[in-house]
């Protein structure tokens, strides 16, 4: 597989009346063409900001500091705004958290998919029209015509959704971000949604960034993980490598919070494990491990120093002095 998308020590902060925080710290990540690549953590660790760093969309109190973002060889930090609307939405799509939010109530879903299209691909009105019922239908939208003409209320959550993600497929990008798709929806809907994702990923041959905190999720689509925790990445590898051998004891952790695995292996009585403590705030700066107050394993270095992302294994990354002491 050919690399699409290589993030080099991303930092993107914000300054506010407390001090400057650093939302997304110094992260690295590569994903080729074609792949699945998941990114988990708790709400709270910097996933979501780092996608809307990627569509270079940060909020305005906020800015990317530091880093570079090389997307097919070019760095999307170097492009001027112009240039880079071209690449969002084209090259790059996103999908985000909450489709009714992310729509505009005052006009047709329709309307709003053939705007993507005329922006990217300077077609007439009429044209583009045609092609947003097309992409409601191939993201199975019953009736594609009729609900062209439709107001976002219109849709149930999972149509919405369906929604957002033919719009975000319309001018055929290359990169789709996927920000937390199925939250709130029911499971069936859920698993109708990541089928329909993946459906599309084969089809169109692309790649996929999807952000969630469901490992589950990540399990049935993804092929590489990255562990994310207070704005840095911790581990990522191969999604079987990780659920096989979880090495930071953060994803330890997570793996074992999750239901489905804890229920094998529980005895009648017992309680689903949890991870102890919570996400530091963005205000809360933590000397070291930013994970060793939470840590069964914390030792002296873990306190003091910030340990270096490593490859362990082949292919096998983690931050944790636990296997970088010395």
């Amino acid at each position: 597989m050919s690399l699409l998308l290589e993030i080099k020590n991303l930092r993107t902060a914000f300054d506010t009346t407390q001090g400057r925080i650093n939302a997304v710290d110094g992260v690295s990540l590569k994903v080729n063409a074609g792949e699945t690549m998941g990114i988990v953590g708790e709400s709270g660790c910097g996933k979501t900001m780092l996608a809307l760093s990627i569509m270079r969309l940060v909020p305005a109190n906020g800015k990317i500091i530091s880093g570079e973002i090389f997307f097919s060889g070019k760095d999307l930090l170097k492009l001027s705004e112009e240039e880079m609307r071209a690449v969002r939405g084209s090259e790059i799509s996103m999908v985000f958290q909450e489709p009714m939010t992310s729509l505009n109530p005052v006009f047709r879903v329709g309307e709003q998919i053939a705007e993507a299209i005329r922006l990217h691909q300077h077609l007439p009105a009429k044209q583009a029209m045609e092609l947003s019922i097309k992409q409601l239908r191939e993201v199975g939208i019953p009736d594609p015509q009729k609900r062209a003409m439709d107001y976002p209320h219109n849709f149930s959550g999972g149509m919405r959704q369906r929604v957002m993600i033919a719009m975000a497929m319309s001018c055929h990008p290359r990169l789709m971000l996927a920000d937390e798709p199925t939250t709130a929806l029911d499971v069936t809907i859920q698993a109708q949604i990541l089928d329909l994702i993946s459906e599309l990923k084969l089809k169109n041959k692309m790649a996929v960034i999807l952000i969630t905190h469901d490992l589950g999720v990540v399990a049935q689509t993804a092929q590489k993980l990255a562990v994310m925790y207070a704005g840095k990445i911790v581990e990522s590898s191969a999604v079987e490598k990780i659920f096989e051998n979880p090495l930071h004891p953060y994803t330890q952790g997570l793996l074992e919070s999750v239901p489905a695995r804890c229920l094998k292996s529980m005895g009648r009585g017992e309680y689903l494990k949890t991870i102890p403590g919570s996400v530091p705030g963005l205000y809360d700066f933590v000397q070291g491990c930013r994970f060793h107050d939470r840590c069964s394993y914390v030792f002296e270095e873990c306190v003091g120093k910030e340990p270096p992302f490593l490859e362990v294994e082949p292919g096998h990354f983690v931050s944790c002095w636990k296997y970088n002491a010395g």
